[in-house]
């Protein structure tokens, strides 16, 4: 079942409607649906789809010809093209007449076997953009080549692209047409699980109990997640054990750089590396205090909700779960998932205080969301805000709360206690919780007038 991916779907069309020649590059991390979405878009379209593979440049080449010869001929032909330029020139000709989508897929392995293809790719665009109706995309798993070798300013196909679509992980309101059978508690505790990614999403049976999935797919050692973090670093990097340790650091709550180097016993700058490129991979995240830009309030956290639960409760249980005893692992894990849940139900809020601002519903047309935490230089305590989000004179102030008791009075005049601490003429407050509000903080709300009240069934519906 495709789902989502609409924006992406229509740029795509919009540009294989212009009729003349175009060239797309699709990228992202492995698992993001790529593959997916190229095959959604060409599924009623002329297309040669190749797929490179981690090989030399001849059998690359030989696949090349095999995908071409079958699109023109309907017959697999064991014949080759020479190179890679007379099998493109091939392609630019038949496009002269029809439309034509080529696909190469995993460019990278592709390009990294012959060094000579991009610069061939440039030369055949200058030299029939102009007449060819080909639709020409390339896609790539490994971020960091199609960053620096494509869309680079020093990359040879510099300024010949006409669009490019970096694809992101599903968001949780895209997550929850994917689950249909969960409740609405369940779908939150499913994403926080498993995250946005399609084909970990997958892995997610909505006929089971959270728990039973669980178990199914973290506790099991026989399960394709219980050995994907370790085998998504090993494709993606040169060193994973570093990695790996880094990542463990993190997960253990080690969120600044001096301590994520500690408790490795690795140098800051050689962690910096590390952590730059997690960044890169969409695994690690980067985090200042809003309208801060100071490195030395840095912290990092695990972004990717699969390797934040893996990381957080998988490794101090290896020893159980291998021994089959998934029961007793779940008895462990199990009184940690609230807790652990309420990072992702503030990652929640933000994409639904962005969904508001998108739909023109938003109090406050902020430019950027981010947590704040710092020192109060009255009371010199330590303060931190959920969710803060501001345009030039106004500001929005959020709390967020997935607890099983209703958000009190209390919590309401906190956050406007800590908003004290910055100088905007307007304010607006948004609490956000898993389970409502108490009479109290409801008729406060009203009485001010500038706070909305929002319960997280409540986000669903919108």
């Amino acid at each position: 079942m495709f789902i989502g991916r609409q924006q992406e779907l229509n740029t795509l069309n919009k540009l294989y409607n212009s009729g003349k020649f175009e060239f797309a590059v699709i990228y992202g991390r492995r698992r993001v649906g790529k593959t997916a979405l190229i095959s959604e878009f060409t599924k009623d379209k002329d297309t040669i789809f190749f797929t490179g593979v981690e090989t030399n440049a001849k059998q690359n080449l030989d696949n090349f010809s095999r995908c071409i010869m079958e699109y023109n001929t309907g017959i697999a032909v064991d014949s080759s093209f020479a190179s890679f330029q007379s099998a493109l020139e091939y392609v630019f000709e038949l496009a002269k007449t029809k439309r034509i989508v080529l696909v190469i897929d995993e460019y990278p392995y592709v390009a990294r076997a012959s060094k000579s293809l991009a610069s061939t790719i440039q030369l055949l665009i200058d030299k029939n953009k102009d007449s060819s109706k080909l639709f020409l995309i390339l896609c790539g798993s490994s971020m960091s080549y199609m960053e620096d070798h494509v869309l680079a300013y020093k990359a040879p196909l510099y300024g010949r692209r006409t669009a490019q679509l970096k694809l992101s992980p599903f968001d949780f309101f895209e997550v929850c047409r994917y689950f249909t059978r969960f409740s609405d508690i369940d779908k939150a505790l499913a994403y926080g699980v498993i995250g946005g990614t399609p084909q970990y999403l997958m892995q997610i049976d909505d006929h089971f109990s959270i728990e039973d999935n669980i178990k199914n797919i973290y506790l099991n050692p026989a399960s394709s997640i219980f050995e994907e973090p370790s085998n998504l670093l090993k494709q993606e990097v040169r060193e994973p054990a570093i990695y790996n340790a880094v990542i463990t650091a993190i997960a253990a709550g080690c969120s600044k750089m001096n301590e994520i180097a500690g408790k490795t016993g690795e140098d800051t700058s050689v962690c910096a590396t590390y952590i730059k490129n997690l960044i890169t991979l969409g695994i690690v995240k980067k985090e200042s205090p809003y309208g801060e830009k100071s490195n030395r309030k840095t912290i990092y956290s695990i972004e990717d909700n699969m390797f934040r639960f893996w990381y957080r409760f998988v490794p101090e249980n290896t020893s159980i779960i291998s021994r089959g005893a998934a029961d007793l692992a779940y008895k462990r894990i199990a009184p940690e998932i609230p807790a652990y849940m309420g990072g992702v139900f503030e990652e929640i809020c933000r994409q639904y205080l962005w969904k508001l601002l998108l739909d023109g519903k938003c109090a406050v047309n902020f430019s950027d969301l981010g947590r704040w935490w710092g020192t109060n230089s009255k009371t010199r305590t330590q303060e931190e805000i959920d969710i803060m989000g501001a345009d030039k004179d106004s500001a929005l102030f959020a709390e967020c709360k997935w607890t099983n008791e209703k958000a009190d009075l209390g919590v309401l005049e906190t956050l406007v206690e800590r908003s004290e601490l910055f100088n905007y003429k307007k304010k607006h407050f948004y609490l956000f919780a898993k389970t409502g509000f108490t009479k109290g903080c409801m008729d406060k709300a009203a009485e001010m007038g500038n706070v909305t009240l929002v319960s997280y069934n409540e986000m669903l519906r919108e």
